[in-house]
C-alpha cells in the first residue's frame, strides 16, 4: 500500500486529470511522444532564455559608426553590405545603458558571459547529483522557474533604472546556476524512457531543440527591443517559466511513475507487454523518490565518463568559439571582396546551426547502426580540422562557397559534441557496471556536459586574446584542440574495433546446412 501512494505521489497532476477525463490509459507509446515533446519545448526554453544577452549588446554598447536599422536582427534585412554613417541626422544618437557604454563597456559584457558560463558549468556537478536524488519532474520544474525569474530580473533593471554593474552580474551568475538544472535532467528522462537501440537517432533529432530554442529566443527578444531593451529579457524569462508549469503538470520523468516497467539499461530494443498497440497497465512499483543516486566519484570511475568528459572539453571549446565569435569574424572578412554589416554576419552565421543539426542526426544515426559511438564521435572531429581549414583558406572566396564550407564544418564540429551530450551520456548513465536500481543518468550528463561547459568558457577567451595576431592563431587552435578531442578517445575507440573483430560471424545458410548434418549425431547422443 505504501509502494501504490509512492507511486500515485509521483504522478505528474495533469496526467492525473487527463486519465480521469478520459477514462482510460494512454498506449506506452503516446507517453513516449509526450516525453520526448515536452522535454524538447522544456530545454528551447532554456536556450531561448540565453539570447537576450547578445541580442541587446548592441544596444547596451552601441557602436556610433553603424546604422541602427528600423528593425534589428533578426526581424529587419537578412544579407546587406556593410554601411557605415558619415554624418548629419542619420548618425545614431543612442547612448547606451551604464555601466555598459563607457570604455570598458566590452570587456564588462564579456565579464557577465563568462560569469554565466562559468557559474553554468560549476552548478553542472551540484545540479546533476541532485537531479539522481531528486525527483526530476520537481527538480527540473524548480530550475525553469527559479531561471526564468533571474532572466525577468535583469530585464527589470531597465525599468527600476538600475546602472551598478554587481546587480546585473549576479542575476546573471545566479542564473546560470539555475539553468544547469537543465540538460542533465532532459537527458536523464529521455535515457529513463527510451533503450539504446535508436537512443542515437532519437537524440539527434531531439538535440534539435537548442537551435530552435537559440532562434525563437532570438526573434522574441528582436521583436520587443524597440520597446526597451527590458522587454527582451522578460518576455523570455515568462516563457521559461510558462515552461516549468508545463513540465510540472504533464512530465512523466520516470515509466514506473505512471505503471510502466522498463529497463532502460538493456542493451537490445524494450521488451513490453504484448505489442505496441498493448495498453500500460497499472503495476505498482516504486516511485522515483525511491530511486537510489551515485556519487560524482563513483559516477566518474564508469568506463569511458573520463575519456568522453575530456573530448568534449575540447569539442565544446571548438564549438562555442563558432558560436560567439563566427559572427565577429565573417564581419571582419572580405567574403567576395565585400563585407558585411554586422546584422547580416548574425544572419549568416545561423548556417553554422543548421549544418549542426544535420551533423548531430547523421552521427546518432551512424552510431545506433554501428553500434559505436566512440569511433564516430573521434571520426567527426577528425573530419572538423580539413572542414576548418578549407573553410578559413576558400570561405573568403564567394558567399556561395562560404556557406557551403560553413555548414560542412557545422555538421562536423556540432556533430560529435550533439552525440557525446546526448546519446553517450544516456548510456553511460545506465552502463552495466550499474549494479541494483542505482541511476546515474543526471550525474553521468553533468560531469560529461560541466566538463564540455569550462571548455565552452575557455575557448571564447581564449580566442579574444589570439584574434589580435590574427586569425590564423585561432584557427590554428581550433584544429589542434579538434585533434586533442579526437585522440583522447583512442583507447576507446580502439576497445570498440577490437570488440567488432572479435565478435563471431553469423555462419550464411550454406554453412549452416552443411553443419547440420554433424550435430545431428550429437542430438541423438544427448537423446539418449
Amino acid at each position: 500500500m505504501a509502494r501504490r501512494s509512492e507511486t500515485v505521489r509521483g504522478t505528474p497532476p495533469g496526467i492525473l486529470l487527463i486519465k480521469s477525463i478520459r477514462g482510460k490509459e494512454w498506449r506506452q507509446g503516446t507517453y513516449r511522444y509526450v516525453v520526448l515533446l515536452i522535454t524538447f519545448i522544456a530545454y528551447a526554453c532554456y536556450h531561448a532564455s540565453r539570447k537576450p544577452s547578445s541580442i541587446v549588446k548592441s544596444v547596451m554598447d552601441p557602436d556610433p559608426k553603424m546604422i541602427i536599422g528600423k528593425d534589428p536582427w533578426p526581424v529587419g534585412e537578412i544579407f546587406v553590405k556593410e554601411k557605415w554613417l558619415d554624418s548629419g541626422i542619420n548618425r545614431t544618437r543612442k547612448e547606451g545603458w551604464a555601466p555598459f557604454n563607457g570604455t570598458d563597456g566590452t570587456s564588462k559584457l564579456g565579464e557577465i558571459d563568462v560569469a554565466f558560463l562559468a557559474c553554468y558549468s560549476l552548478g553542472m556537478y551540484v545540479a546533476g547529483h541532485l537531479g539522481d536524488t531528486l525527483d526530476l519532474r520537481l527538480f527540473l520544474t524548480s530550475g525553469m522557474i527559479g531561471s526564468g525569474s533571474f532572466v525577468v530580473l535583469f530585464g527589470m533593471g531597465y525599468f527600476w533604472d538600475i546602472h551598478v554593474f554587481w546587480f546585473y552580474l549576479l542575476m546573471q551568475m545566479i542564473a546560470g546556476l539555475f539553468q544547469a538544472t537543465g540538460w542533465p535532467s532532459v537527458v536523464a528522462v529521455i535515457g529513463n524512457w527510451f533503450g539504446k537501440r535508436k537512443r542515437g537517432l532519437i537524440m539527434g533529432v531531439w538535440n534539435a531543440h537548442t537551435s530552435v530554442g537559440n532562434i525563437s529566443g532570438s526573434l522574441l527578444a528582436a521583436s520587443v527591443l524597440e520597446y526597451g531593451w527590458g522587454w527582451s529579457f522578460i518576455l523570455p524569462g515568462f516563457l521559461i517559466i510558462l515552461g516549468g508549469i508545463m513540465v510540472f503538470l504533464f512530465l512523466p520523468a520516470y515509466p514506473e511513475d505512471i505503471g510502466v516497467y522498463t529497463d532502460s539499461t538493456d542493451e537490445e530494443a524494450q521488451v513490453e507487454r504484448g505489442n505496441s498497440e498493448q495498453r500500460v497497465t497499472n503495476v505498482p512499483r516504486n516511485g522515483s523518490v525511491s530511486r537510489r543516486s551515485v556519487g560524482l566519484v563513483q559516477a566518474c570511475l564508469i568506463p569511458g565518463v573520463i575519456p568522453f568528459a575530456l573530448c568534449l572539453f575540447f569539442a565544446k571549446l571548438v564549438a562555442y568559439t563558432f558560436l560567439y565569435w563566427l559572427p565577429f569574424y565573417i564581419s571582419q572578412t572580405a567574403i567576395g571582396g565585400e563585407y558585411m554589416s554586422v546584422k547580416s554576419a548574425g544572419n549568416l552565421s545561423t548556417l553554422f546551426d543548421v549544418g549542426g543539426i544535420v551533423g548531430g542526426i547523421f552521427a546518432g544515426y551512424i552510431s545506433d547502426k554501428l553500434n559505436a559511438r566512440a569511433i564516430i564521435a573521434a571520426s567527426f572531429m577528425y573530419a572538423a580540422i580539413p572542414s576548418m581549414l578549407l573553410y578559413r583558406l576558400y570561405g573568403s572566396i564567394s558567399q556561395t562557397l562560404n556557406i557551403v564550407l560553413m555548414m560542412t564544418a557545422g555538421l562536423f564540429v556540432n556533430g560529435p559534441y550533439a552525440l557525446i551530450t546526448t546519446a553517450v551520456s544516456a548510456d553511460l548513465g545506465t552502463h552495466k557496471s550499474l549494479r541494483g536500481d542505482s541511476r546515474a543518468l543526471a550525474t553521468v550528463t553533468a560531469i560529461i556536459d560541466g566538463t564540455g561547459s569550462v571548455g565552452a568558457a575557455l575557448g571564447p577567451l581564449l580566442t579574444g586574446f589570439l584574434s589580435t595576431k590574427g586569425w590564423n592563431a585561432v584557427f590554428t587552435m581550433l584544429i589542434a584542440c579538434a585533434l586533442i578531442a579526437g585522440l583522447l578517445l583512442s583507447r576507446l575507440v580502439f576497445d570498440e574495433i577490437t570488440e567488432k573483430m572479435c565478435k563471431p560471424r553469423p555462419l550464411s545458410s550454406e554453412e549452416q546446412s552443411f553443419a547440420a548434418p554433424a550435430s545431428q549425431p550429437l542430438l541423438r547422443d544427448q537423446r539418449r
